[in-house]
């Protein structure tokens, strides 16, 4: 059994605030690389458990240089560093048995601690006019490849949106969102203790099918400003129906994806 990780660190247990998960210049930074790579540690010793004989583990934050490699879990690979043509799939592939995403958080405009979508340009996401966040997003990544997301960490909100979207997904709540910026948060040990067990009983279920993916996708992104959506409508193909709104329709989901990562660069690049 081959299971893939996907990490993430705003909906890790303890962090509310950007100081804490900006890459340069936060304040409490270092603090969170520890904390999230507890929590990816936890879902590994659950995968472990419960028979996996592969985890590859893809550090999907910011620059993603954020896990420590020295204090990762011996039976993970780790795939870290940018730019990667998947972001935060990069390595996903049709050999997976699961995937399982730690340390997610909800999308923009939510109630989620520090909810957005990728980017604080990002108004609005949505793809065939469903909208969804990073979480929908790459769920539905894995489903091209045919593997199922079997279990998510975060918060109470990310975990709706998880279960609304991932029929039987395993939803583990690490803290409660009180707004944007404060949140009632679990204890991390007791957090991790969770996400093991999770992922442990997450992997001795037999039930689980990939995400139904659609055969052609288009990305409706809307962006905070006209200028940003500007930017974005360089890319080749794309089409603006208003001043702040782009969009896309690739051949497949795998291409829809690609230009979604690619509108949201160029319009964090104006």
């Amino acid at each position: 059994m081959r299971v893939y990780i996907s990490a993430d660190m705003e909906g890790v247990a303890g962090v509310t605030a950007w100081e804490q998960v900006e890459t340069i210049g936060g304040a409490e930074y270092a603090r969170s690389q520890k904390l999230m790579t507890a929590e990816v540690n936890a879902a590994i010793r659950g995968a472990m458990e419960a028979g996996a004989t592969s985890v590859t583990v893809n550090d999907a934050h910011g620059r993603m240089r954020n896990l420590l490699p020295e204090d990762l879990h011996l039976g993970a690979q780790l795939i870290s560093g940018t730019p990667k043509k998947l972001g935060m799939m990069e390595g996903i592939d049709r050999g997976f048995t699961v995937a399982c995403f730690i340390g997610y958080h909800a999308r923009a405009g939510s109630p989620g601690v520090l909810a957005h979508t990728y980017s604080d340009v990002v108004h609005r996401l949505e793809v065939n006019g469903q909208e969804m966040g990073e979480l929908g997003l790459n769920a539905l990544l894995a489903g091209y490849f045919g593997v199922p997301v079997v279990l998510v960490s975060g918060d109470q909100v990310l975990a709706s949106e998880a279960r609304k979207m991932l029929e039987g997904v395993e939803a583990i709540i690490v803290k409660e969102a009180i707004n944007y910026h404060a949140a009632r948060s679990l204890p991390p040990r007791l957090a991790r203790e969770k996400i093991r067990q999770g992922v442990a009983r997450a992997l001795s279920k037999k039930s689980y099918q990939p995400l139904a993916v659609p055969a052609k996708a288009t990305v409706t992104i809307k962006f905070t400003d006209p200028a940003r959506a500007a930017a974005a409508a360089i890319l080749p193909r794309s089409q603006c129906p208003d001043a702040v709104t782009v969009t896309y329709t690739g051949a497949d989901y795998l291409e829809a994806y690609q230009a979604a990562r690619s509108l949201i660069a160029l319009a964090k690049s104006s």
